[in-house]
């Protein structure tokens, strides 16, 4: 079950490792390493999500998520996408932000080092509002209870989520922007720089949730809409046209999950600028998590053990929100990319065992429970 679900992963995993050591050493080969395990822990919730969808598709709409999918995600979003923010906050064409990559490293790590106040900037709020939301929303689960318990109140406050997210920016403006780190080791003001790309940040993360909910919207009209009719067909003894309702409310399950898929890709991207600038390693990090992001789907589809380990969305919340706070503070100081990378494992892996916990907790109180029951029962003699 585990090679199958996860074959392709393996193998692209393994070609994914020996070129990043013939590209740039076992250096590089632990920066892609890195990178994979960062893509797969920020985009775990999304493999939980896209899980929780998918099983109510068909197998036909499965398969074209799982096929025209990994395409969007791999070749679309982890190896197109960082070409474009570089291009655009380095003001070069993509063809030449290819070449410099490949072709002249230094002057390329200078472009991205020059540029890397704006994608801090505009990346730190696009992260920082995912986790944000999450933290303020009132959930039935929490994992830390001392600290989402108070924030899931104030989360009533409307739009307190960017508020804050503007607050964060405005005295990251004030305080980093004004000494950001450039190539050499110079400190320039960026202040303009960050504010506006800052904004844009907000303003994509705002326009993607936005899109994310009109699909969701119209997945609901099309599902009520297939209920109503099968309720009328029921009374008059009609046939209804289930194929194609069918087809429709896939079709929009399949949109809704692309836009999804796209947030939470660009996330991942976003975060790798924290961890190197070599946009060679990011593509090859980001594209093997990618695959187990999709092989995760499938693993929790087939084996419906969506709910058995509760806390890892926190933990992967919890790194979120974490990189977006270490992109600010890097548009002034220099973090280690191990340092960087580190922090959302151990959140993960905090957050698996937590839910391990759990899950032993639950399963002696009801075996206790279970026990004290039988010894209720008179015996009968």
């Amino acid at each position: 079950m585990v090679l199958k679900t996860f074959g392709w992963s393996f193998a692209v995993t393994a070609l994914g490792l020996v070129a990043a050591v013939f590209y740039g050493g076992w250096a590089a080969f632990g920066i892609v390493a890195i990178l994979s395990i960062l893509e797969i822990s920020v985009s775990f919730d999304n493999a939980v999500v896209n899980a929780g969808i998918l099983k109510k598709m068909s197998a036909f709409w499965q398969k074209i998520f799982l096929t025209i999918g990994v395409l969007i995600a791999v070749f679309g979003m982890r190896l197109v996408f960082p070409v474009v923010i570089v291009a655009i906050s380095a003001k070069v064409g993509p063809i030449e932000a290819v070449d410099l990559a490949v072709n002249d490293a230094e002057r390329y790590e200078q472009l991205v080092t020059d540029a890397h106040p704006s994608i801090a900037a505009f990346g730190g709020m696009f992260l920082l509002m995912i986790f944000l939301d999450f933290i303020f929303e009132d959930r039935d689960i929490k994992w830390l209870g001392w600290l989402e318990r108070p924030l899931a109140k104030l989360g009533k406050v409307d739009m307190l989520s960017v508020c804050v997210a503007l607050v964060v920016l405005a005295v990251s403006a004030m305080t980093f922007a004004g000494q950001a780190h450039q190539h050499g080791g110079a400190h320039v003001d960026k202040t303009a720089t960050v504010l506006l790309s800052g904004v844009f940040g907000l303003i994509t993360y705002l326009v993607v949730g936005g899109l994310s909910g009109f699909f969701e919207n119209k997945l609901e009209e099309e599902e009520e809409r297939e209920h109503e009719a099968e309720e009328e067909a029921r009374r008059t003894g009609k046939n209804v046209p289930v194929v194609v309702m069918a087809g429709k409310a896939a079709f929009f399950m399949f949109l809704y999950l692309e836009v999804l898929d796209a947030s939470f890709s660009f996330d991942g991207v976003i975060a790798a600028f924290a961890i190197t600038n070599d946009i060679v390693l990011m593509s090859l990090g980001l594209g093997i998590g990618a695959m187990y992001v999709r092989s995760l789907t499938v693993y929790l589809v087939r084996q419906g053990t969506l709910d058995d380990y509760v806390y890892l969305e926190h933990g992967a919340h919890y790194a979120i929100g974490a990189l977006a706070v270490i992109l600010m503070i890097s548009i002034r100081y220099q973090i280690p990319e191990v340092v960087t990378g580190l922090i959302g494992v151990v959140l993960i892996a905090w957050s698996f065992w937590s839910s391990v916990r759990r899950n032993r907790r639950l399963a002696a109180e009801e075996g206790g429970q279970t026990t004290q029951e039988k010894a209720e029962v008179p015996s009968g003699v």
